[in-house]
Parts: C-alpha cells; sequence; structure tokens
C-alpha cells in the first residue's frame, strides 16, 4: 500500500470515528474540503475511502435487519 492509500485510509478511520462520537454524520464533507485546499489527489482518495466505509455501513445494517426478520419468523413458526 502507498503512502496516498495509507494516508486516505487512516484519515477515513479517524473521521468515522469522530463522526460516531459526535453525530455529525457530514464531518467527511468538510475534511474534504480541508483536503481540497491542498491536495485534490488525497481528497479524491479520501472520499473514496469514505464511500466504501458508509456503503459497507448501510449493507450491514439492511442484513441486520433481515436475519433479525428471519429470526422472529423462524420463532413464530416454532410458537405455532
Amino acid at each position: 500500500m502507498g503512502t496516498l492509500e495509507r494516508l486516505a485510509e487512516q484519515l477515513a478511520d479517524d473521521t468515522m470515528k469522530v463522526q460516531d462520537a459526535t453525530g455529525q454524520d457530514r464531518l467527511f464533507m468538510e475534511v474534504s474540503g480541508v483536503l481540497a485546499a491542498s491536495s485534490q489527489t488525497l481528497e479524491e482518495a479520501f472520499l473514496t475511502e469514505m464511500r466504501v466505509r458508509l456503503a459497507e455501513r448501510i449493507a450491514r445494517k439492511f442484513l441486520n435487519k433481515k436475519i433479525a426478520e428471519a429470526q422472529a419468523a423462524t420463532e413464530g413458526d416454532i410458537k405455532s
């Protein structure tokens, strides 16, 4: 992994932690703005890392809901 990818990954990880801690779900856009002023390349890599993390979080939430629904349906079948 190169410097660009490593820095973007670390920055995205830290940004996700701060967003979770503060509830500021669009903080990554502010960070992106700061990056844009100095390095468009790092900004793009950072935004890619953020999109991947946010998409994974949405997909995981969806799957967890489906699992819970399936378990509830199975429990309902057993009780019947």
